[in-house]
């Protein structure tokens, strides 16, 4: 099968792992990612066709990851969308370049992008997780796992995440991870727009800790 336009079904399918998802990493996510991955690969010239697919299918091994912490969900993902595809009878070339894009896009993993389609993928999925959908994002997941809204602004935080997450917070993520994100880019588009997003990001917490102390 060619991949000149992705068929409808192989989009329900992959829209079906997400059925029970948590907001921070939901549906919502994957089409933000996907329209990231566009942009970013017309800028660089990256093929878009493997993209798309690409960003379609880079969380659906989450849910697995969630209900047992030693898969890692872009290695499942990349297994079950070699299988996926396969079935649906696409090239073995197509599928491999799609199932690379997928196993390397994790923050944390030893696998690294080794194609532009890789690199572009990698670069949109970490851009949605800064700027002002990272800081919403960041406030959800708060949400969910009972954080403290604003803890301490001058505490000190190493770089590990707790495993216990009600210990965590917003602002310790953000210490810790998403202002890191903006020098992990991989691509010059990525680059640029890691720079806005992070910008926000900083002013946001400015004004945040700002109201905190009383500044009206």
């Amino acid at each position: 099968m060619k991949a000149s336009v992705l068929p409808e079904s192989l989009i329900k399918i992959a829209r079906d792992y997400f059925d029970d998802a948590r907001p921070t990493h939901d549906w919502d996510h994957v089409e933000r990612v996907h329209n990231l991955c566009l942009h970013i690969g017309r800028v660089e010239g990256a093929d878009l066709e493997v993209l798309s697919c690409a960003a379609y299918l880079h969380d659906i091994g989450r849910g697995f990851e969630e209900r047992d912490i030693s898969v890692c969900h872009a290695r499942k993902g990349a297994q079950l969308a070699q299988g996926l595809l396969a079935d649906m009878g696409f090239e073995d070339t197509f599928i491999q370049k799609v199932v690379h894009c997928i196993a390397t896009h994790r923050f944390r993993d030893g696998l690294m992008p080794g194609t532009l389609e890789a690199r572009v993928l990698y670069d949109a999925d970490k851009l949605d997780a800064i700027g002002a959908i990272g800081i919403a994002r960041a406030y959800a997941y708060a949400g969910e796992h009972n954080q403290r809204l604003v803890e301490e602004f001058e505490r000190e935080h190493g770089d590990d995440l707790s495993v216990d997450h009600t210990s965590h917070s917003p602002i310790k993520e953000y210490k810790v991870k998403l202002s890191k994100i903006k020098a992990r880019m991989l691509t010059t588009e990525g680059r640029r727009i890691a720079e806005k997003r992070d910008a926000f990001m900083r002013a946001f917490l400015e004004r945040l800790r700002a109201e905190c102390e009383g500044v009206i």
